[in-house]
């Protein structure tokens, strides 16, 4: 079995549909989506360790079945530039947890590279019951839903496709450069959007996959957050 079945095979077992983030960026990376590096600590002496070998500044974020919307709950620092910082965000972390979500099963703290800021899109996948997957692209971040700036296709999709994809939402000129921003890397895009369509198409059972926000740069594009549901 390869990467991908073993993740999928471990989720079913558990009778999980939620993917934990560690988990679907492990597959991103698996299908060539670019993730940042990172990592899961299993006590706050490994959240350091591995924030040293990451580079400052990193992110922590919980790790929890129960927890979907690490954000809501108090789950994620950003922006950690020493051991100390870090020390004390994972402490914090831990301890809104046991406020907030007090029958959390917590599996580990994620150690995560800081990604640069810069344009956020999103890329997604959801299965339907008549057409099968599709793929969708747009703008991304927290403002995703409310802008609703997006552009679908049924998967799965060749380089060609993504890119008309990528024309036909409104915040397009965005990427080619606007005003006296610099045009940011659509081929890197691109290869997300081709990647995603493998990834669905590859694996029947998966039904929802978000990937938001990515950040897109002059050269690149990672993914700051992965989920994936199964049926």
């Amino acid at each position: 079995m390869n990467e991908v079945s073993v993740i999928l095979s471990k989720v079913r077992d558990e009778g999980r549909k939620a993917l934990l983030e560690p988990e679907a960026k492990s597959i991103c990376r698996a299908y060539g989506i670019p993730v940042p590096s990172f990592k899961v600590a299993k006590n706050e002496d490994q959240a350091i360790t591995f924030a040293a070998e990451i580079g400052f500044p990193v992110v922590l974020k919980i790790v929890s079945p129960q927890i979907i919307h690490k954000s809501d709950v108090g789950g994620v620092e950003l922006n950690l530039k020493t051991i100390e910082d870090v020390r004390i965000a994972y402490r914090n972390i831990l301890s809104r947890i046991q406020e907030s979500k007090p029958g959390a099963k917590v599996t580990g703290i994620l150690v995560q590279e800081m990604a640069p800021p810069s344009t956020e899109v999103i890329v997604g996948a959801i299965k339907d019951s008549q057409f099968g997957q599709s793929i969708m692209f747009g703008l991304g971040g927290i403002f995703a839903e409310v802008i609703d700036d997006v552009a679908f296709r049924i998967a799965p999709i060749n380089k060609e496709e993504a890119r008309l994809m990528m024309t036909e939402v409104k915040a397009y000129p965005i990427l080619k450069g606007y005003r006296n921003q610099p045009a940011l890397d659509t081929d890197a895009l691109v290869a997300i959007l081709v990647a995603t369509s493998n990834l669905v198409m590859e694996n029947e059972h998966l039904k929802e996959l978000d990937l938001n926000p990515v950040l897109v740069y002059q050269k690149g594009a990672t993914v700051v957050d992965a989920r994936i549901i199964l049926e």
